[in-house]
């Protein structure tokens, strides 16, 4: 659906040429205002400044000092900077300063613009929120009006954070109501379209809006930063805002669980079984703690394809009981949830799309694609002592987030590292940490990365021996690996250079002692 919004005034953002610039060019753009220019005009106009403000670092300096430098102006068009934002800037603090400033450039005998009683004043006629039955998002549109014009706060909901990334200010209001109604005849079943409270409608703005201000780089678009502060200022006009709805309460864990396994007799009650589910209720709380239990196409996609492989490493028989899990459980919650039929069928449809491409993708990055096999056994072999030595290709190195290829060795190397965050600021090139309780790191990460290595190359192969023997008896992956990297240190000799990768040992003395391993 697309909205008619006035045309684009040109208000640039302070820059290279600093303050100076910024303010000359907002000066003129309010001077040039017609004696009785078109209301909403002149409240674009000055949203546009506050958005300008709004996308910079500095921005209350910035909208402080463009309001001190309009006060020492006695220009037409420094009294209709300070009206509008007296009335339109955002942050009450700021409109208090404009209309200081306004009352002392008036004071030296520049009259008031005749509009400025118009400004932000509208009247409220309807609400409406088109929604899709699953909760994702939602399109608002108020519909106010000014005497005979007719104008519409038009915004774009995320219901699961409640951000709202898009706002606009339109004149065809009744234009997009009219597609909003055409959307939920077309999608019937899918989408919902309603009529809501100005309050409700008020506090979705509000709130959203203010989600958007506490991210540190949010993604909105051009339409927000520009029409922001209009849409703040038309909410103003509307009654009150109705709070936010109270969260769901999940309450106890082992609670949900039991009663989502009794309405799924088919489901084995074994502790893979319980586990896979506790996994669907850890994504819930982590990802939507207001409403944990929420299904959507949408979140179980995020599930299956982005949370559980860059989470979880899952053991081959969690794997086997996961797509029946998933799919008892998407028609559980969704029933849960009374989504209509025509939902249940497009949600089981996106399920079983994600789960028969499940798990492809972590399977071909193990492959480098020179593997000389014979058959499945030796594929199975090589995929399960590969992703024993890497069992997730996603790590963490300092604030940044890397989907790495593990077939190439320095990306390896990373993994490794990124296993050992408590490492991490001992390997900066300043560092002067040599160990930490006892370990020294780099050696560490030098000799598991090695270990890593003769891993996925399987040379020698008495290591992946020794590991299955290990596993055999209940031990985990890290006390395996720490054993490993014991019995290569006993053996090997660093060479020179101390972050050096590479280690000199007796190869029939490590195979020895990795065969004595148990």
């Amino acid at each position: 659906m697309t909205s008619q919004s006035r045309g684009r005034d040109t208000t640039p953002v302070p820059g290279p040429d600093g303050i100076n610039s910024f303010v000359k060019d907002v000066l003129s753009d309010f001077a040039a205002l017609a004696a009785d220019p078109d209301l909403l005009r002149v409240e674009v106009l000055a949203s546009e400044v506050a958005g300008a403000w709004w996308e910079d670092p500095e921005g209350e300096d910035v909208a402080r000092e463009l309001i001190d430098r309009a006060r020492k102006k006695a220009t037409p068009g420094a009294a209709a900077l300070l009206t509008s934002l007296s009335v339109l800037a955002p942050d009450p603090g700021v409109r208090e300063a404009a209309a200081v400033g306004l009352r002392a450039v008036l004071g030296r005998g520049i009259p008031e613009p005749e509009w400025a009683a118009g400004l932000g004043a509208v009247g409220i006629d309807e609400c409406w929120q088109l929604g899709d039955v699953y909760g994702d998002t939602a399109s608002l549109l108020a519909v106010l009006h000014r005497d005979q014009d007719r104008i519409g706060i038009f915004a774009l909901l995320h219901l699961s954070d409640g951000s709202l990334p898009d706002v606009t200010i339109v004149d065809n209001p009744d234009d997009l109501l009219a597609g909003m109604r055409g959307q939920a005849e077309e999608n019937e079943g899918l989408l919902l379209v309603e009529r809501i409270e100005p309050a409700r409608l008020r506090g979705l703005l509000e709130r959203g809006i203010a989600v958007i201000d506490t991210l540190e780089e949010p993604e909105v678009t051009e339409e927000f930063i520009r029409f922001r502060a209009l849409a703040l200022a038309y909410c103003r006009v509307l009654p009150d805002a109705e709070p936010p709805p109270a969260a769901e309460p999940l309450g106890d864990w082992e609670t949900v669980v039991e009663e989502f396994l009794s309405a799924n007799p088919g489901l084995p009650d074994t502790d893979d079984t319980r586990y896979c589910v506790r996994l669907l209720i850890d994504f819930g709380v982590q990802t939507e703690p207001s409403r944990p239990l929420r299904i959507s196409p949408e979140r179980m996609v995020t599930f299956l394809e982005d949370w559980l492989p860059g989470e979880i490493e899952l053991s081959e028989t969690e794997q086997e009981v996961l797509p029946d899990v998933v799919l008892a459980w998407t028609r559980w919650a969704a029933l849960r949830q009374g989504l209509p039929e025509l939902a249940l069928a497009e949600l089981d449809e996106t399920v079983q799309e994600s789960l028969a491409s499940f798990g492809e993708d972590s399977l071909e990055v193990y492959l480098d694609g020179d593997e000389e096999l014979e058959g499945p056994v030796e594929l199975t072999e090589l995929l399960e002592r590969r992703m024993f030595a890497v069992p997730t290709t996603v790590t963490e190195l300092g604030d940044t987030q890397l989907e790495l290829e593990p077939t190439d060795p320095e990306q390896r190397r990373l993994l490794v590292i990124g296993e050992h965050p408590e490492y991490h600021e001992a390997l900066t090139e300043d560092s002067d940490i040599e160990e930490i309780d006892g370990v020294d790191p780099r050696e560490y990460l030098a000799l598991k990365a090695a270990v890593v290595d003769q891993l996925w190359e399987n040379e020698p192969p008495q290591l992946w021996s020794a590991v299955v023997r290990m596993r055999d008896t209940g031990r985990e992956r890290d006390d395996i690996l720490d054993e490993l990297v014991a019995v290569l240190s006993a053996q090997a000799e660093t060479a020179s250079e101390p972050d050096a990768e590479e280690f000199e040992f007796d190869l029939d003395a490590y195979c020895e002692a990795l065969e004595a391993l148990g």
